[in-house]
């Protein structure tokens, strides 16, 4: 593992001497400049050449916001190189600017003596007002700072593309290849598998794919005569050694979305999947409907209750019931989440957390649905909770959310948010016989010792109850919502029952701490001056932090939680072993308060809720502060 000086926010950048190990580049443009495409298609490219990367798409959440406003900046940014890439970069290397509203809302964020790529063309007297300039920075010294590449994209893109006859507008559109044409030159990038990408991507209309691969081509072609006479250089960075294997790109949503799937068949069920459009959970309904080969039937409900009450039912019949969403749907799914837990069935239940409360910040990222996972339903109603560090990770999450599911029947939360669930890295595709079968078993006879009627509430040794498929012979029974009696299930809310019923449901969920794997340092030592506990997707910025500040000769380590309800066994007596505990999380300081009433200790936060991403530099100067 490549020390912390290689991430991407030393004083190397494109154009010096020395070759840095990795780079930071963020498009920015107008929402309909297609800044998302570009920035995944040139993560496809970095990928297909071998670079480790991490990607942070940002967007607005306005379906249009207007042409050329500030609020209608859309950005993507990658993070690639040569070594071990955990985040999406701090400060970038390089910036490419579409319009003025783009170059004003990041450029603060560029590095000094950063690459800033600009369209002159788009620096018109109209769209200098929209972005609330007085006057062209591209001409009064502003920038000064910043190395300064502004040259005229529109007009260089309608030139380009002029021999397909395409209207203003339309020949407008291929602004973007030009621009990603000019980045896979930069950066050493294959053309090939672009051009067949827009080949079929434009397979029906074949005067556009030629003219956006034209565009594509004439971008490329200008960064040769471009470094001859500015700071546009072309840069080679080495793959990334790793080991041999199958690997491809993944972002959050498709890796819970192919978890989910693995998952089910490791308990040999078929999966009904029950969702509702929104943002950012909606990609994983839209991935799951391509995978219909594997026994997955997606059901689009007409609201969120709907949704997770047809996914109850599925399981109820002997299906491996899921549902999705982010916090506002959460909230409303939380009647039925006490139903799931009262009739105890496996039931998945993702949630893609982003910035609120109520609508918030629909597109932007937070950490601050942890109480609602935790404590967020009516009545003593424990659930277990689990949480993905990064997209790769929602794989093995995901898996295990289904396994406790089936394994204890009770319904899992699975934690991701937007920052997870947009951004993308590389993945190796794992064997499946690295995995561990926990195939769902079903009562077939009757479990009534005494002759009389099935019991479909006798527990077993660890608290769980049978499952039982409806019109199994002689084995017919009733659940619901309302308290039952101990092993019979008839209606039974004497407070006598109530109490052992709650006891035993919460029993049932403590126990699940018994099949998961004692809490491990992530980086450091077990024991010392500082541990810096995260979870989520806190878990990029924290380790480069702790690598910087242990490379400095602090005594700092890093422990990061993915089972956040039950918490491993020894979580308690490991963070007891450092004088100083800190909880970096993008909200106002939830799991440092969990840690707080479960061990007792002293955990201190270290809290952001601004919709982005902890920066490495933010925590590691929380580091240097609480060992100061």
């Amino acid at each position: 593992m490549a020390t912390v000086l290689a991430e991407p926010n030393s004083t190397q950048r494109p154009g010096d001497g020395a070759t840095p190990e990795a780079v930071v580049v963020r498009f920015a443009g107008d929402s309909g400049d297609g800044m998302q495409l570009t920035g995944g298609q040139f993560t496809l490219s970095t990928a297909l050449a071998g670079n480790d990367l991490a990607t942070f798409p940002d967007f607005p959440a306005e379906i249009r916001a207007p042409q050329g406003t500030l609020f209608g900046v859309s950005a993507f940014q990658i993070n690639f190189g040569s070594t071990t890439i955990d985040t999406a970069g701090d400060a970038p290397d390089v910036l490419v600017a579409m319009n003025p509203a783009a170059l004003k809302t990041n450029v603060q964020a560029l590095k000094p003596g950063g690459l800033i790529i600009a369209d002159s063309g788009e620096f018109t007297k109209r769209n200098l007002e929209k972005a609330k300039y007085e006057v062209n920075p591209l001409e009064d010294g502003s920038l000064a700072k910043w190395d300064l590449m502004a040259f005229d994209i529109s007009a260089l893109t309608l030139e380009s593309v002029k021999p397909f006859g395409l209207g203003n507008k339309e020949a407008l559109r291929c602004k973007n290849m030009w621009t990603l044409g000019l980045a896979l030159w930069m950066f050493d990038r294959d053309r090939a598998p672009l051009v067949e990408w827009l080949k079929d991507k434009f397979r029906k209309n074949p005067v556009l794919a030629d003219a956006n691969i034209a565009a594509l081509n004439a971008g490329h072609a200008y960064g040769e005569t471009a470094e001859l006479a500015g700071p546009l250089k072309k840069l080679h960075l080495d793959p990334v050694p790793t080991p041999a294997g199958l690997y491809r790109t993944v972002t959050g949503a498709e890796a819970v979305s192919l978890g989910l799937v693995a998952g089910a068949q490791l308990a040999d069920l078929p999966m009904f999947f029950g969702g509702y459009p929104i943002t950012p959970a909606s990609a994983i309904l839209h991935n799951l409907a391509k995978l219909k080969e594997f026994g997955v039937t997606t059901f689009q409900a007409e609201d969120e209750i709907a949704a997770i009450c047809a996914a109850i039912g599925a399981s109820y019949a002997g299906q491996l019931g899921v549902t999705s969403s982010s916090g506002p749907g959460i909230a409303l799914k939380g009647e039925a989440m006490g139903l799931a837990i009262m009739t105890e069935l496996p039931l998945v239940i993702v949630n893609s957390q982003r910035g609120g409360p109520s609508t918030g910040l629909p597109t932007k990222t937070e950490q601050s649905d942890l109480y609602q996972a935790v404590y967020g339903r009516n009545g003593d109603a424990p659930l277990p909770v689990i949480a993905a560090r990064s997209p790769a990770d929602a794989f093995e999450c995901a898996i295990e959310a289904c396994r406790i599911a089936v394994q204890y029947m009770t319904p899992v939360i699975l934690l991701t948010d937007g920052y997870i669930a947009n951004a993308a890295e590389p993945w190796q595709v794992p064997s499946p016989d690295g995995f561990t079968p926990f195939p769902a078993t079903f009562l077939k006879e009757n479990n009534n010792p005494a002759g009389g009627k099935v019991l479909p509430y006798k527990r077993d040794e660890r608290g769980v109850r049978p499952w039982i498929k409806p019109g199994t012979a002689g084995l017919m029974h009733r659940i619901g919502g309302i308290e039952k009696a101990p092993d019979t299930g008839d209606l039974d809310y004497s407070p006598a029952t109530h109490q052992l019923q709650t006891d035993a449901r919460k029993a049932k969920v403590d126990g699940v701490a018994a099949s998961i794997p004692a809490q491990e340092v992530t980086l450091g030592e077990a024991g010392g001056k500082l541990a810096v506990v995260g979870w989520g997707s806190t878990y990029g910025p924290i380790i480069q932090a702790v690598r910087r500040a242990r490379a400095k000769g602090l005594d700092v380590s890093h422990v990061h939680v993915r089972h956040i309800w039950p918490m491993p066994a020894n979580l308690g007596d490991l963070l007891k072993g450092y004088d100083k505990v800190l909880v970096p999380e993008m909200n106002t300081g939830q799991f440092k308060t969990v840690l707080r009433d479960q061990f007792l200790v002293d955990a201190r936060p270290l809290t952001k809720t601004s919709g982005q991403p902890f920066t490495i530099a933010e925590i590691e100067a929380a580091i240097d502060a609480a060992l100061a």
